[in-house]
Formats: C-alpha cells, sequence, structure tokens
C-alpha cells in the first residue's frame, strides 16, 4: 500500500499560493495522481463575524479557523493521505491555515510557505475583489482592520513550520521546477 507524497503550501492572502497548487498539480499531473485540496472550499456558509480590532467594524471572516468547516477539511485531508490501492501519489492541500493546523502539518512531507510583502498582497487583493465588485475603500478597509491583523497573529508564524520558503514574486517555472524535481526525486527513492 503505497502512503500518498503531502505537500502543504501555505502564505499569506494573494501572496500565490494556489496559483503554486494548480502549476504543481499540472506539471505533476502529467506523471503522478494528484489530488488538489483548496482550503477556500471549507468556509461556513453562512460566515461567522468577527470584530476589527481597532475600528470596531464587524465583518464576516475569512481570516481564522473558526470560520472554516476544520473537522471536514482534516477528514477529508486525512482520507487522501491514507495509504491504499487507490490512493493517489500526492496531495496537495493550500491555504492560509495549511501550516497552521497540525493535524494537517504533521502529515505533510514537504511544507511550503509563499511569503510576499503585505503592499504586494494588498496590490493583489485589491485588483482580485474588485474585479468581484468590491471597492477599493472596501477591499483596503477590510484588509487594515481585520486580514492584516490575522495575517501577523496567526499565518506569518507558520512560516517556522516551513521546509521551503519561496518569494511570491519568485520566478514560477523555476520554483515548480525545484518543487518538481524534489518530489519526482522522493516518489523514485
Amino acid at each position: 500500500m503505497k502512503k500518498p507524497f503531502a505537500i502543504g503550501i501555505a502564505g499569506g492572502t494573494c501572496s500565490g499560493k494556489s496559483t503554486l497548487a494548480d502549476r504543481l498539480n499540472e506539471a505533476l499531473g502529467s506523471k503522478y495522481k494528484v489530488t488538489l485540496i483548496n482550503m477556500d472550499h471549507y468556509f461556513k456558509r453562512p460566515g461567522i463575524t468577527t470584530i476589527a480590532p481597532i475600528t470596531g467594524i464587524e465583518y464576516v471572516e475569512h481570516n481564522h479557523p473558526d470560520a472554516m468547516r476544520v473537522d471536514d477539511m482534516v477528514a477529508d485531508f486525512e482520507a487522501a493521505v491514507t495509504p491504499g490501492e487507490d490512493a493517489a501519489d500526492i496531495v496537495i492541500i493550500e491555504g492560509l491555515f495549511a501550516l497552521y493546523l497540525a493535524p494537517i502539518r504533521e502529515k505533510l512531507d514537504l511544507k511550503i510557505f509563499v511569503d510576499l510583502a503585505s503592499d504586494e498582497r494588498l496590490v493583489r487583493r485589491i485588483d482580485k475583489f474588485m474585479a468581484r465588485g468590491q471597492t477599493k475603500k472596501e477591499v483596503t478597509d477590510r484588509y487594515i482592520d481585520t486580514v492584516r491583523f490575522r495575517h501577523n497573529e496567526l499565518i506569518e508564524p507558520t512560516r517556522w513550520h516551513a521546509d521551503l520558503v519561496l518569494n511570491g514574486v519568485f520566478d514560477r517555472t523555476k520554483a515548480e521546477e525545484i518543487v518538481v524535481t524534489y518530489v519526482e526525486a522522493k516518489l523514485n527513492s
């Protein structure tokens, strides 16, 4: 029975986690059976709310584990990494809390943190959420009120669990090649 090689990809909002995960899935998926788990699919609906610590404004929370169906996410991840004849060769889990949650982190064979300066993450977030219909002020207010606070509190410290820290403005082709080469070497050893 083979045990899937488990990769966790964490980092701040709009740092490039999903992009890296998608590209690894594409690069490795041509040779191996890959399961990709995106943590964004586990947000509670309707979401929980939080009060911003500085302004006191109430927001729907998306940057705290309490906003997620953690038990479902952990169960799905554990099922994916369980050895078996039909198991994937590689499991990739990506999201804010990929290195935060111990039941996931402890089962990862490769832990990646995608680092990107806060101003660059904010610019990407503005573009992303304005495309979804929010105003620049709505995006920046929320970022300053809650997202930045939660990043500093919960996400940034997880970088110390990472085996590899990648620059979010990296040459993605080179970073992907490095990770793919490493994973293939581990699978073939």
